[in-house]
């Protein structure tokens, strides 16, 4: 993760000091060794961190709690620095141009970076134990009737490997809350661990103890497939067949570019379709919308599940008749502060329900993060009643 975005954080750490020095330090003649030293010394400690981690061959090291512990000094830090220097530059500027007496900056600056500690410390410790179960009724001309008031319990983004460390007990209420809702069918949309299926190994009983009358339905995300660790092309490949090896033996029905058909009844029935993720770089995309509506005739109601959301607008919005798409993947952006998450600036399908020329599309906020952290963005678990439009 580090050796991805090296410059941004090397960035983020100089060019605060480069301000603060020239503005608090240099032509001081009064405590002048310790202002430097209590300038100086946490951005080198900083830097020796970064250096430590950008050799790690893979995307989270071994050991997550190394990463935790990177950016927890981050939010409480450097990044609170750097709000206050980018606020006093700005009130420089506005003061010089207006010809005011004082920087206003400073004191907006100094609000910014404790709100920016509060974040980090909230978003960190209560912000990820917090669990919403969201009750959503979603309405269709075609649905059969036989299918009326039919509920799927849908979760995303467990990132199982998160729950180390200490906080399995969060995971336990999480899968203790998706089987209390008694839903007819359990989906899974993707991301069960942050980089290896042994992260999957300590939960396999308690996630194979999920029950619903027509099964648990998953497909795989991102993080499921060895795209976050340095190996050979067998190690990858031995890595992605355990973890798809694991999600069936705990009774889950993986679904790969392949659908299966719900029936009540004699003559009602839907079909519930499942991708492969559909990545951000061409090769890493596996999802095939035809090869997995392939044998389906008529036009059934149909249920798909795809990780990604942008791929219901460029695939499934213009190649099918698919009435209701579910996806995770965004976090629903883990923090938002003021109503604003930053990952609107990436895609306009952040999380909730979004409907298209007669297509529906409903995104999970989902449970984890390869970040365990959370902000105004509650982990969440979403049950999604089917209803006839009268």
């Amino acid at each position: 993760m580090i050796a991805r975005y090296l410059p941004f954080f090397l960035l983020l750490l100089l060019l605060p000091d480069r301000y603060l020095y020239l503005t608090r330090v240099k032509g001081k003649s009064d405590n002048r060794w310790k202002r430097r030293l209590f300038l100086f010394v946490p951005t080198i400690g900083m830097l020796i961190y970064t250096g430590i981690l950008y050799f790690q061959p893979d995307f989270q090291p071994a050991n997550p709690v190394a990463l935790e512990v990177y950016l927890w000094l981050l939010g409480i830090v450097v990044v609170p620095k750097a709000i206050f220097a980018l606020c006093s530059w700005l009130g420089r500027v506005v003061r010089r141009i207006f010809c005011m007496r004082r920087n206003y900056g400073n004191l907006l600056g100094i609000i910014l970076a404790l709100l920016c500690m509060y974040i980090t410390a909230y978003g960190f410790t209560k912000g990820i134990r917090k669990l919403e179960v969201k009750h959503v009724d979603l309405y269709f001309s075609d649905l059969p009737k036989a299918f009326e008031g039919y509920r799927i319990a849908l979760f995303s983004d467990l990132h199982i490997g998160s729950f180390a460390n200490g906080r399995e007990q969060i995971l336990h209420n999480v899968l203790d809350s998706i089987q209390a809702q008694r839903a007819d069918l359990i989906v899974f949309a993707g991301d069960l661990q942050n980089q290896r299926p042994t992260e999957i190994y300590p939960y396999r009983q308690r996630l194979a103890a999920l029950r619903a009358k027509d099964g648990v339905v998953s497909v795989l995300g991102n993080h499921d497939y060895a795209l976050y660790i340095k190996a050979d092309t067998l190690i990858a490949h031995a890595n992605e067949q355990e973890t798809q090896r694991l999600q069936r033996q705990m009774g889950w029905k993986l679904l790969k570019n392949e659908h299966f058909v719900l029936h009540r009844g004699e003559s009602d029935s839907i079909v519930v379709v499942g991708l492969d993720d559909e990545g951000e770089k061409p090769q890493h995309k596996r999802a095939d919308i035809d090869k997995a509506m392939q044998g389906i005739l008529g036009k059934p109601f149909t249920i798909v599940v795809e990780h990604e959301p942008p791929y219901w607008r460029d695939k499934i919005m213009p190649d099918t008749d698919a009435q209701l798409t579910l996806s995770g993947h965004t976090h629903g952006g883990q923090v938002t502060v003021f109503g604003f998450t930053p990952i609107k600036w990436k895609t306009k399908y952040v999380a909730g329900h979004y409907e298209e020329e007669g297509q529906q599309l409903y995104i999970t906020s989902g449970i984890g993060g390869l970040i365990p952290f959370r902000y105004e963005v509650t982990p969440e678990i979403v049950v999604i009643t089917l209803h006839r439009k009268r």
